[in-house]
């Protein structure tokens, strides 16, 4: 499941190089001493501080750079000292080390301190401060801006002590001789200093983003909660609480205090059992937050952990069965790893499980995978791992600190792909692999839908598996996730607003409901406060309030999603119109700057004929569709702009014809069908079978969705039915409407096929089906006497309709029983005539008292008028 990349290895890259300076310190050619090299730190910019025994009895403390990969020795202690805590400042001009103190023995004898803190200038090496000697542990840790190291003459430093308090020292440095920088009053360092957290039990460093996180007792919220505090730290190097929540967690969580992501104590390792709950915050730049905690119970073998989703306003939480294979005494020592992956949060117990929790689409479980047994084990050698995670970084990294090697941790794509390849049957409703396909289908797609060789492939699974799942239909699946992944990086709040799944808009299945195992539960307004700057910062706060107030608002309001299946109505009431209206204007506008997006964009080898013909139909659901998905936006996301709408929505809907077209070309390629296909000459073969059902299913995966498909579609379609289907097969899915005649089609038809008996048949049987005003065209393309029949018919009926127009009759007139098509224009002049008599007024019918010898003489003298005989 995971893919491991070795990043880091302590002694391929630290340990050699040490090695060759002891040498060197010697004098001999190798040194063959015990080094005890140990990772003390891992600074902002990912540099590694690291100390070792020297060998003269000494303790040296060296950073490795990753960038050049060279290391460099920082500072040497003259005796062996144990390091606890250890920190440089971004001009490397500062060391601030806290040292273990050894009271066993005779030192336990001497009045000293159980932790003595350092301030050192180690450019060049000259003056020692001592900041802190107390009896409890410390860790040190500098702030590090993002300003140019080199006109910065300050440094500042965080003291956290395991008393439960963090200082701030203000270090001013000046420089002296030009190159020597030492600090300017270093008698004055603890009046600069300032309290910044009063009470802790937990906390926690992020040194991305410069912020503290700690958990407090509650003294305002009902008795049982600690409330967790976020602490931001300014360019200015100035701070202020940011968020305030308020956690449900056991009695005591933390016996002694907790320090996460403060540098590696190699001399204070607490015991398993004494580990209570494990927490662990993570938060990516694009505006989410997630609180994970974790607490195994002693009772029974089951694990609790939960999430608490800042940026969704609510929180999940999980309680997993871990079998009952396992002792007690082991299970109560059982905590899992929180590891983040992009939007994912990888909860892993090795030997146990390892669930993958999507946290932007939450809702249901069968959107986040859970894998579990004993094959479960990363490669790792010990249990003892440090998960390093960066807020800007896609991956986290794995640190052994046994082994003394990173990983980069990602998702392996070909287990996934493993995955949706399972032959396991899966038809039936209990049955575990349709949720691990759903999962991991929508990780594959969205999380690493970029890569087009993986999405190839899973087309090609697509091909595998045309028939649908009996939980949930594959094809819809994979058009809604590809869709939600163009526009998923913008904002967190598209997450509840966008269509993600298609099993939302139907009765879900049990078995997407649940997951053998395991138990989650969902608690609703998690009462975060934003305070003080936070609400009018730019960047991570502002979009993480951003996301939690919109959460609100969508959590209240009936229908946020947008469910393309609800313009079904829309669409059925568009279709009617048959006069262009000012609404049927807009609805092409909005198909011109759709299918000018498709036009422009760089496309693969034009397989498949799309996109070539005036599809009216699929040109007005277009339209249509952005329409609706653009009023939809515009209603719920006024925040975006109306601008920034527009554009979402034209790219959406012009990567869904792409993505059909892109779908189509891949199965051509596959089946390696060429141009012959477009004929009708030939019946169709194996993969032109293949192509068409892949085409029937994406036909019905899309009207069940009421989404739009390319022009010309439905044209490549029945072509592919009538080289595939017997006649009246054909026939008969044109009858029930699953195939539609489009024009381009017929017309291809009449002219490509010869008039023989069956062709002749299904021809006719075509035409019977055509609306009125097609047939017309379709028969000025037929050369058969029958069309040159319709035609000489269409002519004289134009030319008495005409004639009848200047007369004043009015025509009218069908076919009837009795006249014989021996010579047809005659024959249908006949019948018009006939007609036309018919409708010729009768003086001498309902009338009474006609004089005729005056009706005589007025027809007389008309006669002679006609003739030119007599004027008027």
């Amino acid at each position: 499941m995971l893919k491991l990349k070795p990043k880091f290895d302590l002694h391929r890259d630290v340990v050699s190089d040490v090695l060759r300076k002891e040498a060197s310190v010697c004098r001999v050619e190798e040194y063959s001493g015990a080094v005890d090299t140990r990772i003390l730190n891992i600074e902002r910019d990912g540099s590694i501080l690291f100390c070792w025994k020297g060998a003269t009895g000494t303790t040296r403390i060296g950073k490795y750079d990753p960038n050049n990969k060279q290391n460099k020795l920082l500072y040497t202690f003259d005796k062996q000292v144990c390091v606890s805590s250890c920190s440089l400042n971004k001009e490397e001009t500062l060391l601030a080390v806290s040292l273990a103190q050894n009271t066993s023995g005779e030192e336990r004898l001497k009045p000293i301190s159980k932790c003595l803190t350092l301030l050192i200038e180690i450019q060049p090496i000259n003056n020692t401060k001592v900041l802190k000697a107390v009896d409890c542990r410390v860790k040190v840790q500098f702030l590090q801006s993002e300003a140019d190291k080199r006109s910065i003459l300050e440094s500042h430093l965080l003291l956290l002590t395991e008393d439960g308090y963090v200082d701030l020292y203000h270090v001013l440095l000046t420089r002296q001789e030009g190159y020597r920088v030492v600090m300017a009053h270093p008698d004055r360092l603890s009046k600069t200093a300032e309290r910044v957290v009063e009470d802790f039990c937990w906390v926690q460093w992020d040194g991305r983003t410069q912020r503290l996180y700690y958990l407090t007792h509650n003294v305002t919220h009902t008795q049982g909660k600690l409330l967790f505090r976020c602490v931001q730290f300014y360019i200015s190097h100035n701070c202020e609480t940011v968020l305030e929540l308020p956690l449900e967690l056991p009695a005591n969580p933390f016996p002694t205090v907790k320090f996460v992501n403060l540098g590696f104590d190699h001399f204070h390792m607490e015991r398993p059992e004494k580990e209570l709950v494990r927490m662990e915050v993570l938060t990516n730049g694009i505006g989410s937050m997630c609180v994970c905690y974790s607490q195994p119970l002693k009772d029974r073998l089951e694990l609790i952990y939960t999430l608490v989703l800042v940026h969704k306003d609510c929180s999940k939480t999980f309680r997993v069965s871990l079998g009952s294979d396992q002792p007690p005494q082991k299970a109560r020592q059982l905590h899992p790893l929180f590891i983040p992956i992009g939007y994912y949060i990888l909860v892993y117990l090795q030997d146990y499980f390892l669930h993958c929790i999507n946290t932007r689409q939450q809702e249901m479980l069968c959107h986040s995978l859970y894998l579990s047994g004993p094959d479960m084990n990363l490669d790792l050698q010990s249990a003892n791992v440090t998960v390093l995670h960066a807020e800007e970084e896609s991956s986290s990294s794995l640190l052994d600190l046994t082994t003394g090697r990173i990983h980069t941790a990602e998702l392996s794509p070909a287990y996934l792909l493993q995955l949706l390849r399972s032959d396991t049957p899966s038809r039936c409703p209990s049955s575990k692999t349709d949720p691990q396909r759903l999962a991991a289908l929508h990780c594959l797609l969205v999380y690493m839908g970029n890569d087009p060789n993986l999405e190839l492939k899973i087309i090609e699974w697509l091909c595998d598996n045309v028939n649908a799942f009996e939980s949930f239909d594959q094809f819809q699946e994979f058009i809604l996730a590809s869709l939600y992944r163009i526009s998923y990086e913008k904002s967190l709040s598209l997450d509840k607003v966008l269509p993600y799944s298609s099993v939302f808009d139907k009765k879900i299945p049990v078995c997407l409901l649940e997951v053998p195992g395991v138990f989650c539960t969902t608690e609703l307004h998690i009462e975060a406060v934003f305070k003080g700057k936070a609400r009018g910062l730019q960047g991570f706060w502002s979009e993480l309030q951003w996301n939690t107030e919109r959460t609100k608002y969508l959590d209240a309001v009936p229908n946020p999603r947008y469910r393309t299946s609800h313009i079904q109505a829309d669409w059925d009431k568009l279709r009617s119109e048959r006069r262009p209206s000012s609404h049927m204007n807009h609805m092409e506008d909005n198909t011109k700057k759709v299918l000018s997006m498709v036009d422009t964009w760089c496309l693969d080898k034009k397989l498949v004929p799309l996109f070539q013909e005036d599809d009216h139909q699929q040109r007005a659901l277009i339209g249509l569709t952005v329409d609706k998905l653009r009023e939809h936006l515009n209603r719920h996301l006024p925040r975006l702009g109306k601008k920034k709408i527009d554009s979402l929505v034209v790219n959406y809907v012009a990567k869904l014809l792409e993505l059909i077209r892109h779908m189509l070309e891949s199965v051509w390629l596959k089946y390696k069908l060429g141009p012959c296909v477009l004929c009708f000459t030939q019946r169709g073969s194996p993969g032109e079978w293949s192509v068409f059902h892949f085409m029937f299913r994406i036909l019905e995966a899309m009207r069940g969705l009421c989404l739009p498909l390319p022009p010309g579609y439905h044209t490549l379609l029945a072509l592919l039915a009538v080289r595939c289907l017997p006649h009246h097969t054909f026939l008969q899915y044109i009858d029930h409407g699953v195939l539609q005649l489009t024009e381009t089609f017929v017309s291809r038809l009449m002219t490509d096929l010869d008039n023989s008996d069956a062709n002749e048949r299904l021809k006719f049987s075509i035409l019977k089906r055509l609306p009125e005003p097609m047939e017309q065209r379709i028969y000025h393309m037929w050369d058969h006497p029958v069309s040159s029949a319709s035609i000489s018919r269409d002519y004289v009926r134009t030319l008495l309709e005409k004639h009848n127009k200047n007369k004043g009759f009015a025509f009218t007139g069908r076919d009837k029983p009795g006249f014989r098509p021996e010579f047809l224009p005659l024959t249908y002049l006949a019948k018009i005539l006939s007609d036309i008599e018919e409708q010729a007024l009768n003086p001498f019918e309902e009338q009474e008292n006609v004089d005729a010898r005056f009706v005589e003489e007025t027809a007389l003298k008309q006669t002679l008028i006609l003739l030119g005989f007599e004027e008027k």
